[in-house]
């Protein structure tokens, strides 16, 4: 029974390894051209429908309360889509002397220039007890910031690399993120009720969605001969993701937590959670239209294919220490508070002189 309990809350992990074990044994099926014809099933339908769902499940109403934190926003924004894809520029620079796959430092260029996910920074967030509304806010305002300046810093950080031209990039972006993304909001106007009362799997009709666009990316892979992945690049990056995860959840730590921040433990929770995360149900069908028909796709997707759940895994193994600690850093607020607040108060000023003697 524990077994099948953890299989059912794992199903997408499970899955990823059915989907890439299933293109490896027939990659026939899901390669360009072939019987899934995933040229038209996933570069269009399979996306859309992602960013559709999105638009169905995201809950922007809720969104105006969280607003006046703006230097809040501004932090979680800023370092994950500029100071988070310009430090790993400058790491792979390093890096790119060593002999790990080429094509796998590429990869991790491009988990740098992910947006935050949608979920995965709010759960954690949540089972820690920190500021959900803000992680709710910065999780759906950088999936809308990432539709446009994802494919930027991924054009900007990997150059032309790409075979499609870059006019035709950003008419595919439109046409299969934004405007789905639009018509679900539009949608969820008139059945936001029902929605409320029914609530849809959005969450695992996405996973499923996305199982289909990691099986034909591996199928292309396995049905080109030249590709060659070796198990030593493969463990060296699954180091580097964990390192590069603990490094800059104790950076926005660090920098959260200095006196004249003006963040309270639990803005400093979603930060580092909304900080550090990165979206795999948005980031592989960015990577499927700006890299379209490009040979090492999947190569360049295996880091966010790995980061994806080393951050569940992280984050999850981490909630009770940063929990424990938000609880004793606002005790300790308090504590300092309640003298101050005595002071002001002249029955509070009262209970402290009898209480002292005099």
């Amino acid at each position: 029974m524990r077994l099948l309990e953890r299989m059912r809350k794992d199903w997408f992990m499970i899955g990823i390894v059915l989907a890439i074990a299933g293109a490896k044994l027939e990659p026939s099926i899901g390669v360009n051209g072939g019987p899934l014809k995933p040229e038209i099933t996933v570069s269009y339908i399979a996306v859309a429908t992602i960013f559709f769902n999105s638009g169905l499940s995201l809950k922007t109403e809720e969104l105006t309360s969280a607003l006046v934190h703006l230097k809040l926003h501004l932090f979680i924004q800023i370092f994950t889509l500029a100071f988070f894809p310009a430090t790993i520029w400058l790491f792979l620079q390093l890096l790119s002397i060593t002999p790990i796959n080429e094509w796998l430092l590429k990869g991790l260029q491009t988990v740098g220039c992910m947006p935050p996910p949608v979920s995965s920074a709010v759960i954690l967030t949540k089972a820690v007890g920190g500021n959900e509304a803000a992680a709710i806010f910065n999780s759906a305002f950088g999936s809308f910031l990432g539709i446009v300046i994802t494919p930027l810093l991924l054009l900007l950080f990997l150059g032309s690399s790409s075979s499609v031209p870059f006019t035709s990039i950003f008419s595919q972006l439109f046409m299969t993120v934004v405007v789905p993304l639009i018509i679900g909001q539009i949608v969820r106007r008139y059945i936001k009720d029902w929605l409320e009362r029914k609530k849809p799997p959005f969450g695992a009709v996405s996973s499923s969605v996305l199982l289909m666009i990691i099986y034909t990316t591996f199928c292309d892979t396995f049905s080109n001969p030249n590709i060659d992945l070796d198990k030593f690049s493969l463990v060296l990056i699954l180091v580097i993701i964990f390192s590069i995860q603990l490094s800059f959840m104790l950076l926005t730590f660090i920098f959260s937590t200095r006196n004249n921040s003006g963040f309270t433990p639990a803005d400093t929770v979603a930060i580092i959670f909304c900080s550090t995360h990165k979206s795999l149900t948005l980031g592989i069908p960015m990577l499927k239209i700006v890299f379209a028909g490009h040979e090492h796709l999947s190569l360049i997707s295996v880091p966010l294919l790995i980061y994806h759940p080393a951050q569940i895994l992280l984050g999850s193994v981490l909630v009770p220490t940063i929990k424990s600690w938000m609880v004793s850093r606002q005790k300790k607020l308090l504590q300092t508070r309640e003298p101050l607040a005595n002071l002001n108060n002249p029955e509070g000023l009262e209970s402290l002189s009898i209480k002292f003697g005099h």
